[in-house]
């Protein structure tokens, strides 16, 4: 079954599984940006049928965009993440936006206990020790135990709250960074990131992106969470300076990281490779099937809710 042509038109910004794509095909006519060669030509072809954009956490929608699209309604985004949509040019047009919030707390959380885990375990280097056959020749190298530690979560929002309950488990001290204490949190309220980082031994960064947090996790905080202090980043790459974790990280003036998220994603800065302090992963938060086709319908459900003139599930403010 295909869309008619009085179906609404909707432009994808990026592929969606084909779990989405199938009830898509049937319920729209999809325009497939990535697909197209010459995307500004693909988009003024299309922009005066094209009432919404699908698009994912990481493409998001620019201004520019935006602007192209005289009947654009809605953007449907494709993850929690909403710092790539140009939100002050959606509320300059009364143009709605919509995320998918909630469903990928837990997947997100498991990740950064995983990456703590991983990192001060020394869980992949031990993998690759037994594999080579190094172990033969000897022991490996002592790592570092989880429990008993103290844990700063930087950003405590749906997420941050999951990872804290997650980590409570692990017998840990836990803290947290936020603009505001949160009157129900048990846990230490840091109004300052370098404070926090110079008070826990693993810093867990799941801050929004956007220009507020760009590079906030400095070579101040780095310097703070010292030789011994380990960073996890779940949240973007812009939250954290690249360069200045790179040069802690080759100099040992921190103890390591657990990444899942980098800038200029996926052709990430190949110092990263060259490190054994380091677990690396694509930014796969979010990436289990139950989990993404959670998300997927979420995106389905809010464009049917507006095209049917029905309040939308998940609207962002």
């Amino acid at each position: 079954m295909t869309a008619t042509a009085i179906s609404p038109h909707v432009l994808l910004a990026g592929a969606y599984p084909e779990w989405d794509m199938a009830p898509m095909r049937a319920a729209y006519t999809l325009h497939h940006l990535w697909e197209a060669p010459d995307p500004a030509a693909f988009v003024a072809e299309h922009a005066a049928d094209i009432r919404a954009i699908a698009t994912r956490g990481e493409l998001g929608a620019s201004a520019e965009l935006i602007a192209s699209l005289p009947r654009l309604e809605l953007v449907a985004c494709y993850g929690v993440g909403t710092d790539a949509i140009d939100l002050a040019a959606c509320r300059a047009r009364g143009i709605r936006v919509t995320n998918t919030p909630d469903v990928l707390n837990g997947d997100v959380a498991d990740l950064a206990v995983g990456l703590t885990l991983a990192l001060q375990r020394r869980i992949a280097a031990s993998d690759q020790f037994v594999r080579s056959g190094a172990w033969a020749q000897g022991g490996v190298p002592l790592a570092t135990r989880v429990f008993g530690q103290r844990v700063g979560i930087a950003g405590f929002g749906r997420i941050g709250s999951t990872i804290a309950k997650r980590l409570s488990g692990f017998d840990v001290e836990l803290g947290y960074f936020s603009r505001t204490p949160k009157a129900d949190s048990p846990h230490r309220h840091f109004a300052s990131l370098s404070a926090m980082a110079d008070w826990c031994d693993v810093l867990i960064v799941i801050l929004p992106g956007g220009e507020a947090t760009r590079g906030i996790v400095n070579a101040e905080v780095l310097q703070a969470l010292g030789p011994r202090g380990w960073l996890v980043n779940v949240s973007r790459g812009t939250t954290v300076d690249e360069a200045a974790l790179l040069q802690a990280l080759e100099a040992r003036s921190i103890a390591g990281a657990g990444l899942d998220v980098f800038l200029n994603e996926p052709r990430i800065d190949p110092r990263f490779a060259a490190l054994d302090n380091v677990v690396l992963t694509p930014h796969h938060g979010s990436g289990t099937e139950q989990t993404r086709r959670a998300m997927g319908e979420l995106v389905r459900r809010n464009l049917e809710a507006h095209f049917a003139g029905q309040p939308l599930i998940t609207p962002v403010a």
